[in-house]
This record gives structure tokens, C-alpha cells and sequence, in this order.
């Protein structure tokens, strides 16, 4: 028997690194469900992840020029296809069919408060939006939206965070992208009169508490 044989490539990897690399960029792409990143790319496709960012930014750039219906952008530390903005309305027409399911304005200022005073109590969020905040707090959490992110040493309050699946669904590539808000902010010490970090977590799982503004979604 010929010992030769384990030597050779495995079946069907060398075919994949002979691949014209930017179509198997774009056929990977179209299948992921969260921004691949360079190295993983390149690991796929058994080619130096040099390479793979030189291609996917030459890809970003040819859909820009073409105004294509999509465009490819690097966000939460990853690619993945976005549609256009401009197009928006038509992807939210087809896949909605007229249902909506967007963040109610509650949630979305909670979250909103979340990013910019991050690591943040849940007491902390509600004094800085003047209402409890418990109900979109939880909405957040099973949409992924925010984590938990330990305890305040001080307290015990549990603190949260914004996930990278936040990151992705706002297309940014780190939160040092936010845009200027964080100044008309309250800061941390001018509400913790109004605190009570020494209440627990809530439960995720439990009934929505009555009399909150947050009937969200």
C-alpha cells in the first residue's frame, strides 16, 4: 500500500485555493450570518489574510463606484453585505410587508444611554431617562442588544453593556464611532443621589412590572 497518500491535500482544498479570490469572497459572504473577519476569510479560502483585505476593500470600493444595491462594509470587526441606504425602504417593504418592527422610542433611548454610560446599572439608566426602565431593559437583553457585564464592587448592581451584535446592527466598527452625544449626558455622580444601586438584577424572565412607560414592541 502506497504511503504516498497522506501527504497529499485533502480533497477539495486545493481546489478551494485556486479559487478566483474576490467571486469566493463574495459567494462566502452571501451565506454568513454575523461580519466574517479577514483571518477567518483567509483561513477558508487558504489565503494570506494580506491578500483577502486587499480584496475585500477593492470589492467595497467597485460597489460604491457601480452603486450597487448593496455595499460591503467592515463593521464590529468583520465584513458582511449591507444594503444601500438609499434602498432601505424597499428591503423594509418586502421583509416587513407592511409589519413593524423597530425599537419603540423608549427602548431606543434607554439603549442609547446604555452605550454612552457603558459599563451602566440598570438604576443608573433609569435615573438618566427619569422612568424605570425595566421593561425595554429586558426587551434589549433578548433581542441581544445589551449583555450583562459583572457587578458595581461599590453595590452589587448588576452593570451592562452593548453587545457586538449592537455594534453590527448600527454598522459601526467600535463604539469609539459613536457619534458626539455622550456631553449632553448627565454624569455618573450628578444622578447618584437618585440611584439605588443596592436593588438586585431584575429577572429577564419576569412579567413586564405594571405602571412603567416601557410597553415596548
Amino acid at each position: 500500500m502506497s504511503t504516498e497518500r497522506s501527504t497529499e491535500t485533502p480533497a477539495g482544498l486545493l481546489e478551494v485555493a485556486e479559487l478566483d479570490l474576490k467571486p469566493a469572497l463574495e459567494a462566502v459572504l452571501m451565506v454568513v450570518d454575523e461580519p466574517a473577519t479577514e483571518e477567518h476569510l483567509a483561513k477558508v479560502l487558504r489565503r494570506r489574510p494580506r491578500e483577502v483585505a486587499h480584496a475585500l476593500r477593492e470589492l467595497a470600493d467597485e460597489y460604491a463606484v457601480q452603486r450597487r444595491g448593496f455595499e460591503l462594509r467592515l463593521v464590529a470587526g468583520g465584513w458582511r453585505f449591507y444594503t444601500r441606504p438609499e434602498y432601505a425602504a424597499a428591503v423594509e417593504g418586502f421583509v416587513l410587508d407592511g409589519q413593524q418592527a423597530r425599537l419603540t422610542q423608549a427602548a431606543l433611548e434607554t439603549l442609547a444611554v446604555v452605550a454612552y454610560r457603558q459599563p451602566v446599572s440598570r438604576s443608573r439608566v433609569s435615573a438618566v431617562r427619569g422612568v424605570n426602565c425595566d421593561g425595554v431593559m429586558r426587551t434589549l437583553l433578548q433581542r441581544g442588544l445589551v449583555e450583562e457585564a459583572g457587578a458595581e464592587p461599590e453595590t452589587g448592581a448588576i452593570l451592562y453593556r452593548t453587545t457586538n451584535y449592537f455594534l453590527e446592527r448600527m454598522g459601526l466598527r467600535g463604539l469609539d464611532e459613536l457619534p458626539e452625544l455622550a456631553p449632553f449626558l448627565p454624569e455618573a455622580d450628578a444622578i447618584e443621589g437618585e440611584t439605588q444601586e443596592g436593588v438586585p438584577s431584575f429577572d429577564p424572565d419576569a412579567p413586564d412590572a405594571p405602571d412603567t412607560d416601557d410597553a415596548d414592541d
